[in-house]
């Protein structure tokens, strides 16, 4: 198996909404934001999937290593392998990987935080700097679309909070920040328990309303002049808004359940949302 096979089969096998918007790049593109999101994939597995800290803290070190490695031109592990061709390529800053490995080192050293200005910090971390290098992999004329990138990976990782409140919770990881917590009277036993009433829906609408936001703001944001060249990003807002917005009409069942959207509509979400980008991009061609 080739390292960009491996990153592919590590891409597809995730069942991620990520993966359907790849479908739509040019293959070169595409084989880096694959490598990319293999990435974040092997290092996010280290903390899910170890269930001794002190082994974590180890293989989040060993890739810490193995990106030293890859950007000297010596990697050992596939994904390392698969990224050294986009890092020729793009820029891909060397820093950038590292705040990935720290946003989820932040996962074994902190299961809770105090206030959205603590949390702001995680999400960059483990969104906004994914979304700043995918921004870089897709291309751009206008450096707004960098806020864009930031304010987008806010927005998707706000989605995955609320999607994954429940299971979380049960892992002993509440994202919601505690001064909130407080404010809608929900208690982080309440979540743990899966206590579902009107004290959490409030607070888990007040989280959508926040998403949503940052979901706007981030469309703001991009000029129209790379809205094209972006519109893998604006494919995953498409799919992860729809989920948001499956959460929000089904009265936010996530204390019991995770709300996700079947493979056939994200599929669909994805090619229909290319083809509206394909269709503003060859009107404005023509204006």
């Amino acid at each position: 198996m080739t390292p960009e096979q491996y990153c592919e089969d590590k891409a597809a096998g995730s069942g991620s909404s990520f993966y359907y918007s790849f479908l739509f790049l040019e293959a070169e593109a595409r084989r880096a934001i694959t490598a990319l999101y293999a990435f974040c994939r092997e290092v996010d597995d280290v903390v899910d999937e170890c269930h001794e800290p002190d082994v974590a803290r180890t293989k989040l070190a060993w890739w810490r290593e193995e990106i030293t490695r890859t950007f000297a031109g010596q990697p050992q592990h596939p994904v390392g392998k698969a990224l050294v061709a986009p890092l020729a390529r793009y820029n891909l800053p060397q820093e950038y990987f590292q705040e990935i490995i720290d946003g989820m080192q932040m996962d074994l050293d902190c299961n809770a935080y105090r206030s959205f200005s603590e949390l702001t910090l995680y999400c960059y971390r483990v969104a906004s700097v994914v979304g700043l290098m995918a921004a870089e992999i897709f291309g751009y004329e206008d450096r707004r679309t960098l806020k864009y990138a930031h304010d987008l990976g806010i927005a998707l990782q706000l989605t995955n909070i609320l999607r994954d409140v429940g299971e979380d919770a049960r892992r002993g990881r509440v994202y919601i920040p505690e001064d909130e917590l407080t404010r809608f009277e929900v208690s982080r036993e309440d979540l743990i328990a899966g206590h579902s009433n009107e004290q959490t829906r409030a607070l888990f609408a007040f989280q959508a309303q926040r998403a949503q936001q940052f979901y706007q703001q981030a469309y703001a944001h991009l000029p129209e002049v790379d809205r094209y060249s972006q519109r893998t990003g604006l494919i995953m807002a498409a799919v992860y808004e729809a989920t948001l917005e499956e959460i929000v009409a089904e009265n936010f069942p996530v204390l019991a359940r995770r709300v996700s959207l079947s493979a056939p509509r994200k599929l669909w979400i994805a090619w229909s949302t290319a083809r509206r980008e394909k269709r503003l991009h060859l009107e404005r061609a023509q204006c």
